[in-house]
């Protein structure tokens, strides 16, 4: 008894994990990690630099400000916005804006069907008051 249900919970989990859904999630976080590696990459060596040339502070993390002696750490918050609004600006401009033109560019290939002429509507109409009438 102990071993058929083994086997029945190790059959379910299998199904599980090989449905499509979980497959991409996995894939996805992959994909995801090594992304957000890349993205960190081009803000500390590129966007940062840049910002110091232009602002004269390079790492935001020190600036503070004290009220009653409690010291109010906004920099790391800083960085931290900065590097979302720059990993955001990159997936939306590189991912999602190619990917709806590449949606859009199929939706407008493949022609909608043409509507029904009115021989055929009546034909339909007909077919189906023959289908539903009582034998």
């Amino acid at each position: 008894m102990l071993v058929a249900n083994a086997t029945s919970m190790l059959k379910e989990f299998r199904a599980f994990i090989l449905r499509g859904n979980v497959v991409d999630l996995a894939v996805a976080v992959v994909i995801g990690a090594a992304f957000t590696a890349v993205v960190n990459s081009f803000v500390k060596g590129l966007v940062t630099p840049l910002i110091a040339a232009i602002g004269g502070q390079p790492n935001f993390a020190a600036l503070k400000f004290t009220i009653n002696d409690s010291v109010f750490l906004y920099g790391a918050f800083f960085n931290a916005v900065l590097s979302f609004l720059i990993v955001g600006a990159v997936i939306f401009f590189f991912v999602v804006k190619p990917l709806n033109m590449l949606a859009a560019r199929r939706k407008q290939e493949s022609p909608e069907p043409a509507a029904p002429t009115e021989d055929v509507r009546v034909l339909i109409e007909i077919r189906d008051l023959l289908q539903n009438r009582p034998l």
